[in-house]
């Protein structure tokens, strides 16, 4: 796992994409033009948490290592050192795998 030197900021959370099958249950390879991104991935970053109204955090739901499933066009793709990643806000998470 590579060491992310970005913290997200808020109710924000840095997400490696978990890497697709590229064959079918058959055999059948598939290739990356038909391939559709996949919405699981781990977190890799979280930040701190959103505030509330009277100014106190709201801690987040999701630490590092959780994988997740997020909708298919959620997030903000940026690249750190080299590694295709997302920016998210947690409420942009459906939930926790596993």
């Amino acid at each position: 796992m590579t060491d992310v030197k970005f913290r997200p900021l808020h109710d924000r959370v840095v997400v490696r994409r978990v890497e697709s099958e590229e064959k079918t249950a058959g055999g059948i390879i598939i290739p990356d033009t038909a391939k559709e991104k996949p919405s699981e991935g781990e977190i890799v970053a979280v930040g701190s948490g959103a505030r509330d109204d009277d100014g106190d955090i709201i801690q987040m739901d999701v630490k590092v290592g959780d994988r997740i499933l997020f909708g298919k066009w959620s997030g903000t793709e940026i690249k750190l050192n080299g590694e295709d990643l997302l920016i998210m806000k947690e409420s942009d998470i459906m939930g926790v795998v596993g």
